[in-house]
């Protein structure tokens, strides 16, 4: 009798512990369900562009005559007008070369020194009528000729000697000026530096950059899965890697029509016209971020766009009800931004939409 009471008792207890562990098991699944609340929000669908502030407009400032920097006027960051003198260019011509032009001008001078002569003498002499007209024309050609190879050589002894000369009522100085009117950028050279000329067979030596600082754009990439949906004049917001507080806003001015490869990408270059800056103090060569505004849309019906499940085209979630029924709804979708996504239809706010736990991989 007694074997067969603790027998009994065992069989109880085991029943007991089975039904305790699955009740907790099932309680502790019931307890991972979380639900998330149907509400009214906006959404944004936007291309990311990557680049940096840059102005408009950078000039390259270069000379047109050989030599060495002897002065800088001006320093980086200085605000400059159209016609500022920025540096002064000292020639220095090799020995030969100021021998050469030097020997060049007594040359010419004599040439001319006889040119004048000649016409003189036929000037007299077709006075006496005893040469023709065409003969003394052709004395008066090569007089004008040799006046005109002793002016310029002269003019190139002089641009030798001081950087200065005057050709055909133009002063040509030695002083570099200003193309522009705004802002030192960088300066490339010290006093000193030799400064090869701007020619039409090479590029010359940069001296400096200036920029007008009032016209920055941003210039900078997007990815081609995003720049089919761009159009020009659509708004943008630019952020400011060194400057995390500010948010400049912008218009999508430039397209290019041409790809370009960087690191295994595809992307098109874009340009951003900034609107306005407000209190914020750009400098050329930030790093910066542009979120372009492809579509965007206010009070309506958002969810997690994870909460969505999509079987043969159709879109459906779980929806928990005030007694705690779970049913699944269809729904139909509209604009995304990657994570949340619009309701159009099937879901009212207020209701709630079921997040199950991700499923755990067990071994095998």
């Amino acid at each position: 009798m007694v074997k067969k009471i603790l027998a009994i008792g065992s069989i109880v207890t085991v029943v007991g512990l089975v039904l305790f562990f699955a009740i907790d098991g099932s309680a502790k699944k019931d307890d991972a369900l979380k639900t998330i609340t149907v509400e009214r929000g906006s959404i944004i669908d936007k291309a990311l562009a990557v680049g940096r502030i840059e102005p408009k407009m950078e000039i390259e400032v270069k000379s047109k005559i050989p030599g060495i920097v002897r002065k800088i006027y001006v320093e980086i960051g200085d605000c400059v007008k159209a016609g500022d003198p920025l540096l002064d260019v000292a020639p220095d011509p090799t020995p030969l070369e100021f021998a050469e032009s030097k020997r060049q001008v007594e040359i010419y001078q004599v040439i001319f020194d006889n040119a004048k002569r000649e016409k003189d003498r036929a000037q007299t002499l077709v006075d006496k009528k005893l040469i023709s007209t065409q003969e003394f024309e052709d004395k008066a050609a090569s007089y004008d000729e040799a006046e005109l190879r002793l002016k310029l050589s002269t003019e190139k002894l002089a641009l030798i000697q001081s950087g200065k000369t005057r050709i055909a009522d133009i002063d040509i100085d030695n002083v570099i000026r200003s193309p522009i009117s705004g802002m030192v950028l960088s300066q490339l050279v010290e006093e000193g530096d030799p400064v090869v000329p701007l020619t039409s067979y090479q590029a010359g030596t940069e001296l400096m950059t200036l920029a007008q600082m009032d016209n920055l754009v941003f210039k900078g990439n997007v990815d081609e899965i995003d720049v089919g949906k761009l159009t020009e004049n659509i708004p943008a917001e630019i952020e400011i890697g060194a400057l995390t507080d500010s948010r400049i806003s912008g218009t999508l001015t430039k397209i290019s029509p041409k790809a370009h490869k960087e690191e295994g990408s595809t992307l098109f270059g874009v340009e951003i016209h900034i609107d306005s800056v407000g209190g914020t103090l750009l400098r050329a060569g930030y790093s910066a971020n542009a979120d372009i505004i492809i579509t965007k849309k206010e009070d309506i019906l958002l969810i997690p766009e994870r909460l969505v499940t999509i079987t043969d085209s159709v879109s459906s979630v779980e929806v928990q009800d005030s007694l705690g029924v779970i049913m699944t709804i269809e729904i139909q979708t509209g604009l995304s931004d990657g994570i949340n996504i619009e309701v159009t239809e099937g879901l009212e706010e207020g209701m709630l939409v079921v997040e199950r736990p991700p499923k755990e991989i067990t071994a095998d």
